[in-house]
């Protein structure tokens, strides 16, 4: 091997990968472009390439040669002579290159704990209605609208923070949405009355739906490999924030009732909105907006976080990613029209069947016959609401009472009317659970069969588990379980839809797209509590009927889609038709 392979091998070994030195700018020149690099590669590309110390040798025909270690991820470049090498490298190869590690985990916990908060003031939607129905007497008719007021501001709001994070960044719009969050979900506690809580909860949907971009964020950091997976992995979060709400609720509602459940649920959303301070922007957003000093100083950072060497060379950007985004027009050009139209129905499918699940586990578990511990206890006033009826307490809340006098929710008015009762709860806990296997099994179909296909088939079966509901089940049992499957299931077609989006969309249009998504699946979710909680009241079988229908037309729709997003890289150009 003759000295400049030696000073090569050597570099290699001590992870320097810059092999400029004694090399004259005009001779050839060997760099490290992509990844890890084995010591040995360089001896097997002389022994392979006789004329390889030749710096005038250049195959015969003038023209650049490329070697590539098969098994590594490495790829060196042999320029001729009297030429300098343009090494350039993009973000998709240099995410790629760095790989999952430190910075990827803490990205993770950080997008996680929104993720948690998210799901926490969604879940307080099936809660907080049969405490109304109760305390304030209001019918079906405007429980359900309560419901629809939150999906209507997150519906308005999706494309608009979409529209935001293209033009000025996912870490920015993000940081906005969750104050405001935070400060609606507090105030909407002190409500007064009905309408004002509708007011109140329509902006802390149109906050929400910003939540969303996170996932845009997060994916746009990941390796192509570990993407689905990670992105699953990520509603582990949403399921916990579930369950969190469910036992904050199982101690508060009996307590100190549903204004202080709700001051108490919006404390995560605070708690992520003061990590936002360290939260990074995504270095494609970076790199597509010019700014790709800071792209690559967030490059060096991941490097540094992960204990890689960083990636030689010009960071470079497809000119195409640089021209106006967040134009909501571009997801209906010619080349994208069809992806986006279908995206469009299957989120609205996804929201419509997952909230009707989530709210008809309440309807259904609170009509069933259950065995109840019954005791009676004097009423004290919280926040200006009076009763002097007698309460229904668990062991549980009962030993609160006790224990420090604290104040506790009154029974219904009237008589007609029922709260949720700690059985109620831990059925709801337990369906709710039901979300950790949806996300395991998921996981592991995504990258056996495709994004597409298991979009379809998870649609499919979630049509015959509801379909159950059409023929008379008086068991509690059965109907928990039945319950049980079904929100495993909603839950991982609703994340398969996570992850295919922003693999479809290129940079220039994601968060747009996933907004424009988002908004979509709110349409389904505003129009899901008038089957969960009117239609149900006349005939349950009609109400499990309208999702099995929807269902299924989801998964022709999904089987429909014209591109299959497994293995590849995220675009960062509109694909040509």
């Amino acid at each position: 091997m003759d000295k400049v392979g030696q000073k090569l091998v050597r570099n290699l070994k001590s992870r320097k990968y810059e092999v400029m030195d004694g090399i004259n700018s005009v001779d050839r020149v060997e760099t490290l472009q992509i990844g890890r690099f084995s010591p040995d590669a360089y001896s097997q590309h002389n022994t392979s390439h006789p004329h390889g110390d030749d710096p005038n040798h250049n195959g015969g025909d003038g023209s650049q040669k490329s070697y590539r270690e098969l098994g590594n991820d490495i790829e060196m470049t042999a320029s001729v002579s009297g030429v300098v090498p343009d090494d350039t490298f993009t973000v998709a190869q240099a995410i790629n290159a760095l790989g999952f590690g430190k910075f990827q985990v803490m990205l993770s916990l950080f997008t996680g704990l929104c993720w948690m908060a998210d799901s926490m003031e969604m879940m307080i939607l099936s809660i907080l209605s049969p405490a109304l129905h109760c305390e304030w007497g209001i019918n079906e008719y405007k429980q359900a609208f309560l419901t629809t007021a939150v999906f209507f501001g997150m519906m308005v709001s999706s494309p608009f923070w979409g529209d935001l994070s293209d033009k000025y960044g996912r870490r920015l719009a993000l940081w906005v949405s969750v104050g405001l969050l935070f400060f609606y979900g507090t105030v909407s506690s002190f409500s007064p009355g009905y309408l004002w809580l509708v007011f109140l909860r329509c902006f802390v949907g149109f906050a929400i739906g910003c939540v969303p971009q996170s996932v845009t964020l997060y994916a746009e950091f990941l390796p192509t490999k570990q993407r689905a997976r990670c992105v699953i992995l990520l509603d582990c979060f949403w399921a916990l924030g579930a369950c969190l709400e469910v036992l904050l609720a199982l101690v508060v509602m009996p307590t100190l009732g549903w204004r202080w459940l709700l001051g108490l649920s919006a404390l995560p959303i605070f708690i992520f909105f003061i990590m936002c301070y360290w939260l990074p922007e995504s270095v494609r957003f970076l790199a597509a907006s010019g700014e790709t000093e800071k792209a690559l100083s967030t490059l060096k950072r991941i490097a540094k976080d992960n204990g890689r060497p960083m990636l030689l060379g010009r960071l470079v950007v497809d000119d195409m990613q640089q021209t106006e985004r967040g134009r909501m027009k571009d997801l209906l050009m010619p080349e994208m029209r069809k992806t986006t139209l279908l995206l469009w129905f299957i989120w609205m499918t996804c929201a419509f069947c997952y909230y009707g699940v989530v709210l008809l586990s309440t309807e259904i578990l609170g009509d069933t016959p259950r065995h109840r511990s019954l005791t009676s206890s004097p009423t004290i006033t919280m926040f200006g609401n009076s009763s002097s009826s007698s309460t229904t307490l668990s062991p549980l809340a009962l030993s609160l009472v006790q224990g420090n006098g604290t104040s506790i929710m009154s029974e219904c008015k009237n008589p007609d009317h029922k709260m949720l009762t700690q059985s109620d709860y831990i059925d709801l806990l337990w369906t709710t659970l039901a979300e950790f296997p949806g996300i395991l099994i998921t996981i592991f179909v995504l990258d056996k069969i495709g994004r597409k296909n298991t979009m379809a088939a998870q649609f499919v079966l979630f049509a015959l588990t509801i379909f159950m509901f059409c023929f008379p089940i008086e068991d509690r049992v059965v109907k928990t379980i039945i319950l049980f499957a079904a929100r495993g299931i909603v839950s991982g077609v609703f994340q398969a839809a996570y992850v295919y989006t922003p693999e479809v969309y290129p940079t220039s249009m994601r968060s747009i797209g996933i907004g424009t998504c988002s908004s979509m699946a709110r349409i389904g979710a505003m129009v899901t509590p008038y089957v969960a909680q009117v239609i149900y009241k006349q005939s349950v079988a009609l109400a499990a009927g309208v999702y099995g229908v929807i269902a299924l037309m989801a998964a022709v729709v999904a089987i429909m889609l014209p591109i299959e997003t497994k293995g590849k890289e995220m675009p960062d150009r509109v694909p040509k038709s």
